[in-house]
């Protein structure tokens, strides 16, 4: 992400989080960390700069879109910013962030659903996706990232969820609103189309 980011970010933030500045470390937070949670936003900064990589890449995968992905990835940080004293050190930071991210791209999604559903009557993810199969061009079908950004949105959803973030598909059904028999006909759809790709570039 490109450097003035991390200025529009903290250009946004609150002088503190909410209900953080007299609250003492748990046991496995890190002086950094709680130095952020005492609304330290230069220590915040340095987490950041530390995350943003891995945050942003992990948007880009679900999403696809590296623009919207910029823009959820920013979305992660103010929402870490804001619930940086619900982190009790029971996992890394960056475990936690992790799933605060996973969250924010979840909920967007879950957005983007219902504004489709005011327009269309919808039943199904599935019935979101177009029914042509990710392009395939050369060079995609070499990289695995580019072929899972051409998948179909939702496939793509399922797909990272079940296979790279380790959700059931309960877990992923309750996350989208969407049937179990729904998110494992998504996630046969995306594997299928994944080897597809990959076979022809090989």
């Amino acid at each position: 992400m490109p450097t003035t980011a991390v200025t529009t970010l903290l250009a946004t933030l609150p002088m503190a989080p909410p209900s953080t500045l007299e609250a003492r470390a748990p046991a496995g937070v890190s002086a950094r960390v709680q130095a952020a949670r005492d609304g330290d936003v230069a220590a915040f900064e340095a987490l950041y700069r530390e995350h943003v990589g891995r945050v942003h890449a992990l948007c880009v995968r679900m999403t696809g879109d590296p623009r919207e992905a910029e823009s959820l990835a920013q979305e992660a940080f103010v929402r870490a910013w804001e619930r940086l004293d619900r982190f009790r050190g029971e996992s890394s930071f960056a475990t936690w962030l992790h799933h605060v991210t996973v969250n924010v791209v979840v909920s967007s999604r879950r957005a983007a659903i219902r504004r489709l559903r005011r327009v269309e009557s919808v039943e199904d993810l599935e019935r979101l996706d177009p029914p042509s199969t990710p392009r395939r061009a050369p060079e995609a079908a070499m990289d695995l990232e580019r072929a899972i950004a051409g998948l179909p949105a939702g496939a793509r959803m399922v797909f990272v969820l079940f296979d790279v973030e380790g959700f059931s598909h309960a877990e992923i059904a309750r996350e989208l609103g969407i049937a179990e028999n729904t998110s494992k006909a998504q996630l046969h759809r995306a594997r299928a189309l994944l080897r597809e790709v990959l076979h022809d570039g090989a």
